[in-house]
């Protein structure tokens, strides 16, 4: 078919092939190319058939009619052979019209030979018979149901899917069709926004795979992901416990229905196989996958890693003991499927995914490619479905069949590397051993480990242990538990460089503070007595600059009886303080510079002396230290006044908030005089 087609599909069956125009539906026989019939439909944006290719259905986009009304765009019809190509059907051809508003879920659901059909509307799901579509043979009421499975296998039964509401528990329900008094199976549980149920080939076992929308532990952002079993019996119901922390990618049942592999876990995700009592048979190695597919037969199972993986596929034969067959380079692959008869493995690049290197590859299942050829754009690709038992099972590895043309000229153009590019590694790190931390579970490393945050400022880095802050050179800090451990350094580490820069710069000023006050201030211990006068190590006009400046930032300077000074100023200090004592009686300090407090007492050899107060008020003045602090002010204003009229008289324009301040020079001048200040 040519032209502008919106949709194609092969019957279950694999005898007709139906695709989509704009003006109509056409059918064909797949064996010969023949149109069978059209169908009158237009704008169809899906097709589907019955499993045994009896009826075909059409889904259009909802419209309303003239008067708001639905119109029925999901229509059913049937395939009619023997028609000259090009008719149009006639109107009895249609068997049922139903109003579907969602494309998803969109087609009708019928048991294994075509008896029953049903869909889900609002709180029920409605059964017919396949040639009456316009009466309902039977409902399965259910509040709340969003979601349904029929079963393939000769028994009728049917899984209906309920969501969390309001508190209670979400719940799948297992019923046999058309006994609808009560759910032969059931399972209730949380965490359960939506479900994908997996019935097996023979309808005995159902896979239910939970997930929510949202992880609230924070570990994931695409929710939480938990797996269920149940037999349509009722005789047994389970959750399968997996042991690796991380999202379920994929869950496949094997043809034989009796066991079915899942793919857990973070990357590198593991795979396991496991019975239809959920206990694990086999695990695979570790390794990027998110994609298990049994081959046809059950003989062969594929794991591979697609969409942003690498996509490389593993082929392993489980009549083997699950010998690994071989590897396959299948990059950008975004279709992959088996051959009907197990022995070959189509894999495809297609639009709107990717719009570069569109094409198809086909592959022997030892590895080897057999077909290639890249296209434009290639917007779907499928194998025509037929019977593995249309396919003699003899051993699929030998021989191996020759290799189209195509195959061969593709191998011609790659190019094998030379050498195997591995991960970067900066200079200073070459040639060394690859810590744990950074290699892949898979390679030995360190397993991951969820921390439950999605930040990542959290320092976790993914594996083990939180790193420590480490500069690339320098030496390693203590370990915990080896004693050298300080308690300042671990609040250091949550600082940043410009903070912790800025607290060095305060300790250093304090420890040279520190210094200074014990060298130039600080009476000698035992020697001295308590009128004596400061250390004269220091200059009279270094001192007084010191203390005028305490005075000014805090106006009165507290002792500080336990600071420790420099021992070699100490020593210095106090034979410069004993001579001066054998020179001169020692004298009382005056009251005008202790603020009128009284000389501290005489200290005890026992006891450490008290350090003299050395508040140093304005000169000329006496009095408090509000006053003195006001007298400072009113002189650091008259100041800026002297040198406002500099400038002006200089040539300089000045401001008018400039000129105001000129203009209280007066003001400032009276309030010096009163309090006490003469120039």
């Amino acid at each position: 078919p040519e032209g502008n087609l919106r949709c194609c599909v092969y019957s279950p069956c694999g005898r007709y092939f139906a695709w989509a125009s704009p003006e109509r539906v056409t059918v064909a026989d797949a064996s010969i190319g023949h149109v069978i019939t059209t169908l009158p439909a237009e704008n169809v944006f899906e097709l589907g058939f019955s499993p045994l290719g009896s009826f075909i259905i059409t889904w259009q986009r909802p419209l309303k009619d003239d008067n708001g009304d639905a119109i029925k765009n999901l229509k059913v019809w049937t395939v009619l052979e023997g028609e000259t190509p090009g008719a149009e059907a006639d109107e009895h051809t249609v068997v049922g019209r139903f109003v579907q508003k969602s494309q998803t879920g969109w087609n009708l659901q019928y048991t294994f030979d075509e008896r029953y059909c049903a869909r889900v509307v609002t709180n029920e799901i409605q059964f017919y018979e396949s040639q009456d579509l316009g009466t309902v043979w039977n409902k399965l009421r259910v509040e709340g149901v969003t979601d349904f499975a029929v079963s393939p296998g000769k028994n009728h039964s049917i899984a209906v899917f309920v969501p969390e509401r309001k508190g209670q528990p979400a719940a799948v329900k297992v019923y046999s069709v058309p006994q609808f008094d009560g759910p032969v199976s059931q399972k209730n549980f949380f965490k359960g926004d939506k479900v994908q149920l997996k019935w097996n080939n023979e309808g005995t076992t159902l896979i239910v795979l939970a997930q929510t929308e949202v992880d609230k532990s924070g570990k994931s952002y695409y929710g939480e992901t938990t797996l269920y079993l149940l037999s349509a019996n009722g005789g047994f119901d389970s959750r399968i416990e997996l042991d690796k922390d991380g999202p379920i990618h994929d869950v496949t049942w094997s043809p034989n229905s009796k066991e079915f592999g899942v793919v857990y876990g973070y990357m590198p995700a593991k795979t396991t196989i496991f019975d239809t009592r959920a206990k694990a048979t086999h695990s695979f190695a570790l390794g990027p996958r998110n994609t298990i597919i049994f081959s046809p037969h059950g003989r062969f199972v594929l794991v591979a890693g697609f969409g942003n993986l690498a996509g490389q596929m593993d082929i392993y034969d489980l009549e083997k003991n699950y010998q690994k067959i071989c590897t396959i380079e299948a990059s950008n692959a975004s279709v992959c499927e088996w051959s009907p008869d197990g022995k070959h493995i189509l894999t495809a690049t297609t639009s709107p995914r990717l719009r570069v290197d569109n094409g198809v590859r086909i592959w022997h299942v030892g590895g080897g490619l057999m077909y290639n050829e890249n296209l434009q754009e290639l917007y779907h690709v499928t194998w025509r479905p037929q019977s593995p038992t249309t396919h003699s099972i003899e051993d699929p590895l030998h021989p191996v069949p020759t290799p189209h043309a195509s195959a061969l000229e593709y191998l011609g153009t790659v190019k094998t590397p030379s050498k195997p590019a591995g991960a970067y590694r900066p200079p200073g790190a070459r040639g060394q051993v690859t810590p744990l931390a950074f290699k892949r579970e898979d390679e030995g490393g360190a397993a991951y480990v969820s921390n439950g945050s999605l930040s990542l400022g959290i320092g976790v880095n993914g594996f083990g242990k939180p790193r420590k802050r480490e500069v690339p050179g320098a030496e390693l800090a203590p370990e915990e538990g080896d004693g050298t451990t300080n308690a300042a350094v671990d609040g250091d580490e949550q600082l940043s460089k410009a903070a912790l820069k800025n607290k060095k710069k305060r300790e250093a000023k304090k420890a040279k503070d520190a210094a200074e006050k014990a060298a130039g201030l600080t009476p000698a211990p035992e020697k001295s007595l308590p009128g004596a006068f400061p250390s004269p190590g220091r200059s009279p006009e270094r001192r007084d600059r010191k203390g005028h400046e305490r005075n000014r930032s805090r106006g009165h300077v507290e002792p500080r009886p336990h600071s420790r000074p420099d021992r070699r100023d100490a020593k210095r200090g106090q034979d410069q303080q004993h001579q001066a004592h054998l020179k001169t009686p020692p004298a009382p300090i005056p009251a005008s510079k202790t603020n009128g407090v009284p000389p501290p007492p005489k200290a005890t050899p026992k006891e450490s002396p008290p350090q003299p107060d050395v508040t140093v008020t304005s000169p000329g003045s006496a009095g408090t230290p509000s006053q003195d602090k006001k007298t400072r002010a009113l002189l650091k204003k008259l100041r800026a006044i002297d040198d406002l009229k500099m400038r002006r008289a200089g040539g300089e324009k000045l401001e008018g908030t400039q000129i105001k301040k000129m203009d209280t020079e007066d003001e400032v001048r009276k309030e010096l005089e009163a309090l006490g200040w003469n120039e």
